[in-house]
């Protein structure tokens, strides 16, 4: 897929995504959103970068820490993510805490730099992964963490027939390497590459439980990378997708409610000295 063409498909998918996202993603990712923070161990008055930030989450836990004297900017290719995610720093009064729409493939002259660089399940979306990781590298300090996370393995991931149900339908092309960076060491590979030292990473097991099928196909078609694709279908394709993606999970049904697995990597790195 065209990259042009991608960060299209991506910055305009999440414009239309932003509500659902936030109704149905925040608080089953917030196990793997702690995971991060914690690694990165955000100090008071520290300097906070935040990229693919989607509404705000982990750049408005930072800015918790980071307190009056520190700050946190967070950015997004998605407009409409990036006015979420000031509406929720406003509404809470977080005056040292800032959005800015921004391709995180590339780097962004701030005039600062940070010593604590972040991204939360956003590398799988860009079309060079690789090249954002270095270009969050390049904007920390001497020994400023860079702490990343990304979906893992696609058979340890029980939601990931979406991409094949959907592209069976119209050519989306929707994230076409969506799993690559969590496959083997491939996330290493990356921070290593980006010139970071200590380089570590850990696999973490997560469940993403909805309460009825109705609320499983609204996170995973409204809330989620397909939505875009999903807006453009007529009703019976519509009717097909989520009959399709609910044969695909069934055996994580409990009931009427879905417990459906997932994986999620999460990287940590630290720019030498």
């Amino acid at each position: 897929m065209d990259a042009r063409l991608q960060r299209r498909v991506q910055r305009y998918g999440w414009d239309r995504a932003v509500g659902h996202y936030e109704e149905h993603w925040l608080h089953r990712l917030w196990p793997a959103t702690e995971q991060v923070l914690e690694r990165a161990a955000i100090a008071p008055g520290e300097r906070v970068l935040d990229v693919a930030c989607g509404t705000g989450v982990l750049a408005v836990a930072a800015a918790s820490r980071v307190g009056r004297s520190g700050m946190v900017v967070g950015t997004d290719i998605s407009a409409k993510m990036v006015e979420a995610a000031r509406a929720t720093a406003s509404a809470l009064g977080l005056a040292n805490c800032r959005f800015e729409r921004s391709d995180a493939e590339q780097p962004l002259e701030f005039g600062i730099k940070f010593q604590v660089g972040l991204c939360g399940l956003g590398l799988m979306y860009m079309p060079d992964s690789e090249r954002a990781i270095a270009a969050l590298a390049e904007q920390l300090v001497p020994n400023g963490r860079a702490v990343v996370s990304v979906w893992g393995r696609r058979d340890r991931c029980g939601w990931a027939d979406i991409f094949p149900i959907v592209d069976a339908h119209v050519e989306s092309e929707v994230c076409p390497l969506f799993f690559r960076m969590g496959m083997g060491d491939s996330l290493r590979h990356g921070l290593d590459a980006a010139g970071l030292k200590d380089v570590a990473t850990e696999r973490l097991p997560i469940t993403l439980r909805y309460e009825s099928a109705g609320e499983a196909c609204d996170a995973i078609f409204l809330g989620g990378p397909v939505a875009l694709a999903y807006a453009h279908f007529d009703a019976a394709s519509r009717a097909a997708v989520r009959a399709d993606y609910l044969r695909s999970v069934e055996p994580f049904r409990r009931g009427e409610a879905y417990e459906i697995p997932g994986e999620i990597v999460i990287g940590y790195g630290v720019v030498p000295a």
